[in-house]
């Protein structure tokens, strides 16, 4: 009875047979089990090597402990024979059990006699071959060892059966010396696309439209997300049950398993091959964590604020709320263009590559297990190579500077002041101030996760899911309590319409607010049906952010107008959203689509795409400190110093602004002062210019001659000053506006005439309202109001 030592260094196995052995890898050594190696038995000779030999006595045997031989520096590997007689080692020359003398080459190659005695025939060192196989079948048995204790350890049911399977697994390849291969009906990938493209293709859909800088940080934000779920640790399926028992248990189950053994036990076992998460899993497995997740990401965020560096805790702690906010829409929703595998972004931005540091699967390198306790709040490493089709930075568009404009120098070191906690003086902003935002309460809130926003809808394609439907009835509930004229049947038909959906504001878990609605592309506008907070928590800037929201999923979508019937009491709320009774929407496109309502008002709101609705009010307060520093530069810019007024100790009791030495300098300007042409030559021939442009507008044909006795029966007993664009065109020709209030005044009558004598729903209505704009943005232009 004998055993095998085998110890790896500097590229040459050594092996002794003698006492307990171990065996060592070039890493710390690992305990293999104590079990005498039967040098006798027969299979022994199908084996070139006593390593290998070793190692699958040890496998089969199952034992618990070796101890380590006695190795001496330089010696090279010996074996001793069966009958147990030492052979004489002479530097460089060992003597076999048959007294045959080994060649031994320069720098003592490793030699062995087999157990008849015959010679192993070596050339310069170890076969790099038989090398690589005892390299990695070392490797397997340490990994063997160390799933066995975490076998031992696991409590949980699930998890241990994978720990077992794949511990069965590896024992199997080190007796057939060969690589282990998870077997399962789908290898990776499992779902397409994968959380990575669905991320890019969300990052692409979203913000491609920004500057370069802009697009950065969220591309980094991107990258920061996608890190966290590659080092994600899943909750187990038992604790995933108790947890949400109405989810999909079996489908999670499948998902956790494959992701232990493809992205989680590879990370501590080198032998397996390891994947990345985001890069074999899809929309499936996202949306089982991501509610859990960004929950605790937040909440991590805050406690670590303090530990973090200024510029990475701007990033996290204002930025990547909204990121994920964003991104939880795209998760849940049912017609997220991201998740197609045929998605194509616009290409006005180009591709945003997004990629996170990946392991190829067929190289197996170490992988230390602290790895997994890298901070969640780290992103990955940048820095990818520029691909050609992108910009450089200095290849940009250019934009035409304005005469007279702030340099940007100026306004980029203003903007580092008012950004930098350290250069501002004050209390502590965290608590609101009175002149805050409508919507700054609710915005912190939001990125403290204390309420959320989902779009929801019932399906009859696929089965509802049971919070979705939970959250229907909290809305019906809350319409049913804040709207009491409307009939509760008339609500719950129309929210649990499939046709329409709900933007619902959550809040601990329950539903106190939303805005129901229902989308009508091919007309171009969205119809606003229901829209109402819970009593008792109005009045805290919850409506207007719902609104905000809304208009930024509706901007996502490609629909730029809103549409609804607002009673008495709900015109207020619409106009501070900007809403107005000037419908943008012509008449021919909603008529016959949206529901309408006795003793209600029609009212209607544009939305521009390139505003950020639920960051608005902070980019205007922002502008506001931007002037106001400005204002302050230039005025401590100003240094000279003029002479107090004498005037008034002569009796005079008051003098123009503009006469005070030094004003003008400051940039003060009059206010409502136009200017007056003096010369009436260049008057009419401005007036002519204006004129001309305002009958060629598409809106003017209502106004072009007078009003006709059988067109309007009763229009000169209504109107008792008349006026159209033909008179005007004939007192300018005749020199009759001498200045520009006569002509104005004319103008102004012709648009007050038609709104006194219409209705507001009326296309002459509507036509003096856009006409009138178009004239007075006709009259700044040429200066003769100011702008």
């Amino acid at each position: 009875m004998h055993t095998v030592c085998v110890f790896l260094t500097g590229g040459t196995l050594c092996c002794r047979l003698r006492g307990p052995v171990s065996v060592t890898a070039g890493r710390a050594r690992t305990p293999l089990p104590h079990h005498p190696v039967q040098t006798s038995s027969p299979t022994l000779s199908t084996f070139r090597t006593p390593a290998v030999a070793a190692l699958i006595h040890w496998v089969r045997l199952g034992g618990e402990r070796v101890e380590s031989g006695d190795i001496r520096r330089g010696c090279p590997v010996y074996w001793r024979g069966r009958e147990g007689q030492r052979g004489d080692m002479e530097r460089g020359c060992p003597v076999g059990r048959e007294g045959q003398r080994g060649d031994m080459g320069r720098g003592c190659p490793v030699y062995w006699r087999g157990r008849e005695g015959q010679r192993g025939d070596m050339g310069m060192g170890w076969n790099v071959l038989e090398i690589q196989i005892i390299r990695r079948l070392l490797g397997i048995a340490l990994d063997v060892e160390y799933l066995n204790t975490c076998v031992h350890k696991e409590e949980d049911a699930d998890t241990k059966q994978v720990y077992f399977s794949l511990f069965k697994l590896l024992r199997k390849c080190i007796l057939q010396m060969g690589r282990p291969v998870v077997e399962a009906q789908e290898s990776p990938p499992f779902e397409k696309p994968s959380i990575e493209q669905g991320v890019n293709n969300f990052v692409q859909y979203k913000f491609s439209h920004l500057p370069s800088k802009e697009r950065q940080t969220i591309v980094e934000l991107a990258k920061m997300f996608l890190n966290q779920i590659n080092y994600w640790q899943l909750e187990t399926p038992s604790q995933r049950r108790q947890r949400a028992p109405a989810d999909d248990a079996a489908g999670y189950k499948v998902n956790y398993t494959r992701w232990l053994c493809y992205c989680n036990v590879p990370q501590f076992c080198d032998s397996l091959p390891r994947y990345e998460t985001t890069q074999i899993f899809g929309r499936t497995l996202l949306r089982s964590v991501f509610t859990v997740m960004r929950k605790q990401l937040l909440e991590q965020a805050r406690q670590e604020k303090d530990k973090l560096p200024p510029e990475k805790r701007t990033l996290i702690l204002t930025h990547f709320p909204k990121f994920l906010s964003m991104l939880e829409e795209e998760v849940y929703s049912h017609s997220s263009p991201i998740w197609s595998e045929e998605f194509l972004a616009g290409s006005s931005g180009g591709p945003i590559p997004i990629h996170t540091v990946s392991v190829d699967p067929s190289s197996c390198g170490s992988v230390s297990p602290a790895r997994k306790t890298a901070s969640v709040l780290e992103p990955s490493p940048g820095g990818q190579k520029r691909k050609p089709s992108e910009p450089l930075p200095h290849e940009e568009t250019k934009k035409l500077r304005i005469v007279g404009d702030i340099p940007m120098e100026l306004i980029n070191e203003v903007m580092a002041t008012i950004t930098d906690p350290a250069s501002m003086l004050g209390p502590e902003t965290s608590l609101l101030s009175a002149h805050s935002a409508r919507d700054e309460a609710a915005r912190l809130e939001e990125r403290r996760g204390v309420i959320e926003f989902h779009v929801i809808g019932n399906s009859l394609n696929q089965k509802p899911n049971k919070r979705i439907l939970m959250w229907l009835v909290g809305l019906q509930n809350v319409f049913s309590h804040q709207l009491p004229r409307m009939p509760k049947e008339y609500i719950t038909r129309l929210v649990f319409d499939p046709k329409h959906k709900t933007l619902s504001l959550i809040k601990d878990g329950r539903v106190i607010g939303g805005i129901c609605f229902r989308m009508f592309p091919s007309q171009s506008f969205t119809e606003i049906v229901f829209c109402a907070v819970t009593s008792n928590e109005q009045v805290k800037g919850y409506g207007t952010h719902l609104m905000n929201h809304l208009k930024e999923y509706h901007i996502k979508h490609d629909i730029l107008n809103f549409l609804t019937y607002a009673d008495e009491y709900a015109i207020g709320y619409f106009k501070k959203q900007g809403f107005s009774k000037d419908i943008k929407v012509p008449k021919a496109k909603y008529l016959g689509y949206i529901k309408d309502y006795e003793g209600a008002t029609l009212m209607g709101c544009e939305l521009n795409p390139s505003i950020p609705y639920t960051e608005f009010s902070v980019i205007i307060k922002k502008q506001k400190e931007i002037i106001k520093k400005l204002i302050e530069r230039k005025q401590a810019q100003i240094r000279k110093v003029y002479p107090g007024l004498s005037c008034f100790k002569e009796g005079v009791r008051q003098i123009p602004i503009e006469s005070i030495p030094g004003i003008r300098e400051t940039g003060w300007k009059p206010v409502g002062k136009g200017k007056e042409l003096k010369d009436p030559d260049q008057l009419y021939s401005t007036l002519k210019t204006i004129l001309q442009h305002v009958k060629s507008h598409q809106n003017a044909w209502p106004f072009m001659e007078p009003v006709k006795k059988t067109e309007a029966p009763g229009y000169y007993q209504v109107i008792r000053f008349p006026m159209d664009l033909k008179t005007m065109s004939e007192r300018l020709k005749s020199r009759y506006y001498t200045t520009r209030k006569l002509f104005m005044a004319d103008m102004q009558r012709i648009f007050t005439n038609c709104r006194e004598y219409n209705p507001p729903e009326s296309e002459y209505y509507k036509c003096a309202n856009l006409l009138e704009k178009f004239f007075y943005t006709k009259i700044k232009e040429a200066g003769l109001i100011e702008k």
